[in-house]
C-alpha cells in the first residue's frame, strides 16, 4: 500500500497510518505530518544541513554496503538519490520549518523519504512508497536523528566557516593590512577615552585592527578542531545500537573522502549527542570576531565623522546619497551595516549558548535552532566582512592636511616633556596653553621651563611614535 495514486495527491503510510500528500512530491507521510503539525514562523531547514544530510545518507549507504547490511543495488539507488539533494537539485522538497522537535526527527525523515522516494522512481518510474528503499530500512539503516542530524549540522558548519567566513575574514584583514602598510609614515594624534593623547602613526593605528582580526581567524580556525568530531555511530543514546561496530569508522571516512574535509568518528558519542559545546566554541569565537569588526567600523566611522565639523581624518568612498533631505550629505552605511551584523551576531551567539546548556539527560533537544543560528551567523559575518572590505576600506584615504592639523594644535605633546621637566611642570604647560590660547611652544616658552632649541629638540611628533627611552 502506501503509494497509492489519488487524484491530484497520492496516499503514503507510516505508523500513524496513511496520509495524502502532493503527487508531484518526493516527500511521505511523515514530512506531510510535519508540514501540518510544525507551521511556524517562516524560517525553513537550512540547506546546508540538508544538503549535508543527504552526504551523510549516501555515506552510510555506501559503509551498510561494504559491511552486507545493504545491496549493492540498494546502495547505488540511495548513493545517486542522495548525491542529487546534496547538489540541490531537490531543494523544492524540503520545506521543513526550523520550529520542530528538538533532535531535527523532522528533517531527517524529510531527507530520508525524498531519497527514499527518488531512489524508488530511479527503480521503478514511480515516485514515493517504500520499495525497493524504504526509507527507514535502507536510508536511515544504522543511524538515528539524534546522531545523523549533528553530523550534518557540524559538516554544515564546517564547510560553511572554512568554505565561506574565513576567506571572507582574510580579504578584509587583506584590506586592513594594506592600509597599515601605506600609512606607516603619517603622523596623527591618538585618542584614549575620546580625547587627545600622544601621537601615533596611522599604520599604527590601522595595524593594531588587522592584528586584531588576524587573531580573531586563527580562534576560528582553531574552534573548527571539533567541529571535526562526528556523532554518526551513536544511534539513539550513544550506544550505537542497530549499528555495526565498524559503521561509524567507515561512513565518517567516506564523508570526509566526499568532503574533502578531516572528519573523525567523535571519541565519546555520548557526549556527542548530549551536548553542543562544539556549536558553542565555534559561535563564541565568532562573537568574538564580531567583537572586533564592531570597533573597527565604530572607528572609522569616528575618524570618518564630519567632513567639516568632525574629526575628519579619513575620507570613506561616497557609494550613494547620505540624505533623503540633506543634499551632498555622505553616510558610513557599510560601517553602519556592519555593525548591525555584529549586533546580531551577539543576539544569535545568546541564543546558541542558552541553546547549547539543553542537554538533557542524553540528547540536547535545541539542535535545529542552533544549526540555523549558527549559519546564519557564518553567512552574516563573511558577507558583512566582504562588502565593508570592498565599499569602504579598499577606498579609505587619509586626510593628510586635517590630520597634520590636528596633531599639531593637540595640547598631549607635551608628554614628551615630561622625562625632561616632569609631570606637574608638563600639565602647567599644557593648562597654561588651553586656558589663553596658545601654542605649547609658546606656553613652555613663556613659563619658561625649558628653552625654544631643547623644546624642539624633544617634541618630535615623529620621534613619539616608539619608545624614546
Amino acid at each position: 500500500m502506501g503509494n497509492q495514486q489519488l487524484s491530484g495527491g497520492r496516499v503514503e503510510r507510516d505508523s500513524f497510518g496513511e496520509i495524502e500528500v502532493p503527487a508531484d512530491r518526493h516527500w511521505g507521510a511523515q514530512t506531510a505530518r510535519s508540514i501540518r503539525f510544525f507551521a511556524i514562523g517562516d524560517e525553513r531547514m537550512p540547506r546546508a544541513v540538508v544538503h549535508a544530510l543527504a552526504l551523510v545518507k549516501a555515506a552510510a549507504a555506501e559503509a551498510n554496503a561494504s559491511l552486507g547490511l545493504l545491496g549493492n543495488d540498494q546502495r547505488d539507488l540511495i548513493v545517486r538519490a542522495a548525491e542529487e539533494v546534496a547538489s540541490g537539485e531537490l531543494d523544492s522538497e524540503f520545506p521543513l520549518s526550523v520550529w520542530q522537535t528538538g533532535s531535527g526527527t523532522q528533517t531527517n525523515m524529510n531527507v530520508n523519504e525524498v531519497i527514499a522516494s527518488r531512489a524508488n522512481e530511479l527503480a521503478t518510474g514511480k515516485r514515493g512508497g517504500k520499495s525497493p528503499i524504504h526509507p527507514n530500512d535502507h536510508v536511515n539503516l544504522s543511524q538515528s536523528s539524534n546522531d545523523a542530524f549533528p553530523t550534518a549540522m557540524y559538516i554544515a558548519a564546517y564547510q560553511a566557516v572554512s568554505d565561506q567566513l574565513i576567506p571572507a575574514l582574510e580579504h578584509l584583514h587583506g584590506a586592513i593590512d594594506a592600509k597599515a602598510q601605506a600609512w606607516k609614515s603619517i603622523v596623527k594624534i591618538g585618542r584614549t577615552h575620546l580625547q587627545d593623547a600622544v601621537p601615533m602613526t596611522l599604520g599604527q593605528e590601522f595595524g593594531a585592527h588587522a592584528s586584531a582580526l588576524a587573531a580573531d581567524i586563527a580562534r576560528i580556525e582553531a574552534s573548527l578542531v571539533d567541529l571535526r568530531k562526528l556523532a554518526l555511530g551513536g544511534t539513539a543514546v550513544g550506544t550505537g545500537l542497530n549499528s555495526h561496530p565498524d559503521f561509524a569508522k567507515r561512513a565518517v571516512a567516506a564523508i570526509a573522502k566526499r568532503t574533502g574535509n578531516p572528519f573523525e568518528p567523535a571519541p565519546d558519542r555520548f557526549a556527542a549527542l548530549a551536548g553542543q559545546e562544539a556549536t558553542l566554541a565555534t559561535s563564541a569565537t565568532l562573537r568574538t570576531t564580531a567583537a572586533s569588526l564592531m570597533k573597527l567600523a565604530n572607528d572609522v566611522r569616528w575618524l570618518a565623522s564630519g567632513p567639516r565639523a568632525g574629526l575628519g581624518e579619513l575620507s570613506i568612498p561616497e557609494n550613494e546619497p547620505g540624505s533623503s533631505i540633506m543634499p551632498g550629505k555622505v553616510n558610513p552605511t557599510q560601517a553602519e551595516a556592519l555593525t548591525m551584523v555584529c549586533v546580531q551576531i551577539y543576539g544569535l551567539d545568546a541564543a546558541i549558548a542558552f541553546a547549547a546548556s539543553q542537554g538533557n539527560l542524553q540528547l540536547n533537544v535545541f539542535k535545529p535552532l542552533i544549526a540555523h543560528d549558527l549559519l546564519v551567523a557564518a553567512r552574516l559575518l563573511g558577507d558583512a566582512a566582504r562588502s565593508f572590505a570592498d565599499h569602504c576600506v579598499a577606498g579609505i584615504e587619509p586626510n593628510e592636511k586635517r590630520i597634520a592639523a590636528l596633531l599639531e594644535s593637540s595640547l598631549m605633546l607635551v608628554t614628551a616633556l615630561t622625562p625632561e621637566i616632569g609631570y606637574d611642570k608638563a600639565a602647567e604647560i599644557a593648562k597654561h596653553a588651553h586656558a589663553h590660547l596658545m601654542t605649547l611652544r609658546e606656553a613652555a616658552l613663556s613659563l619658561g621651563y625649558i628653552d625654544g632649541e631643547r623644546y624642539d629638540a624633544l617634541v618630535d611628533p615623529a620621534k613619539m611614535t616608539k619608545p624614546t627611552r
